[in-house]
This record gives structure tokens, sequence and C-alpha cells, in this order.
């Protein structure tokens, strides 16, 4: 069974994006995009709501071939263009035949992504999208992205009045701008 894979930055007060959804006080290092790439090496597949994919296909198709583009930003933007797209969306309609567009029975529907053959699924952002798979149960693996900066308000990434879920630490990340990745599996 693949595994759906949660990647998602947020301050320290638990906050993935300010009150309007910015993201710009994020400090994103090399080192940061580098270990993000190398987690795509065990994925061939991208989740995403709405928001995020418009957000991420605006800039990375094409990043691989910018000037003075780094390895890892190359890696990434390979991988990127290379992986199943898999958008979450009632409104979103595309002309791409390869992109799987989930709008209803969400559930029911990742429940036979997972259960297909295929390497892991990452999910990036989509904090909407995250609280509703927590819900349902189907993440398997959640690596969070803590970043030295408090929001006071925003965009929450654990939706409220859920049930108590217990998880197990698995592997950390400490990188230069103090940022620490925490990856967790569900008990």
């Amino acid at each position: 069974m693949r595994k759906l894979v949660l990647i998602v930055h947020t301050s320290l007060d638990g906050f993935v994006a300010g009150p309007q959804g910015e993201l710009h006080d994020f400090d994103p290092g090399e080192d940061n995009l580098a270990f993000v790439a190398s987690l795509t090496e065990t994925a061939d597949a991208a989740m995403f709501g709405r928001v995020s994919y418009e957000l991420l296909e605006a800039h990375w198709p094409h990043a691989k071939d910018e000037l003075d583009v780094s390895p890892a930003a190359k890696k990434y933007s390979n991988w990127y263009s290379s992986a199943q797209k898999i958008i979450i969306s009632k409104t979103l309609d595309l002309p791409d035949s390869s992109v799987i567009i989930i709008r209803e029975n969400l559930k029911d529907s990742v429940e036979k992504i997972k259960a297909s053959s295929g390497k892991d699924i990452l999910i990036f952002g989509s904090p909407s999208l995250a609280q509703h798979l927590m819900e349902d149960n189907l993440i398997d693996q959640y690596w969070i992205f803590i970043n030295p900066v408090i929001f006071g308000k925003g965009i929450q990434l654990y939706p409220k009045g859920s049930d108590l879920k217990k998880f197990t630490l698995v592997k950390q990340e400490v990188f230069p701008n103090g940022e620490i990745a925490l990856c967790y599996e569900k008990q």
C-alpha cells in the first residue's frame, strides 16, 4: 500500500500561513530545499488542494530551466514535472487528462489511490485538504517543518475539535536557518 505523506511548514505557534494565506515569513534555505528534494525519491505522485496546486504549478515545472538554478531546485523541479498530480477540488477544470481531479467522496477516492500500485504520495501544504485527510485518518506520515517565527494568527494546520491522535517521532533534521523538520507516523 502506498503511503500518504504530508510535507508542511508551520510557525512555532502552529500556523501554516498568515491570515491571508501569505507564506513570505518562512525563510526557505537551500539546505531545506535539498532535503525536501530528497524526500521525493520515495514518491511518484503529489496531492494538492486547488490553491496549493496553482501556486506550485506556476513555478516548479519551469524552475529547472532558470539561470543559476541550484541543484536542489533542479532536482525538485524535475521530480515535480514527472510526478502524477492529484488535485482535490470541486471547482478546478483542467484540459490535462494526466491530472487526477477528485471532486467528491474524498475518503473512498484517496483509499483507492493508496491501494493502487506506485510509490508514496506527497501532500504539499494544502491545509484544508490536510485537515480533511487527518479527520479521515488517511495520512500515514507527517513531515512538519517548524520555522522560527510566530504568526499570532493565520491558517492552522490542525483541525479544531479533532479527536486525540498519537504519533511516534521517527526522524528529525535541523537546518542552518533554525528550522526543524520532524517526521511522525501514526501509532
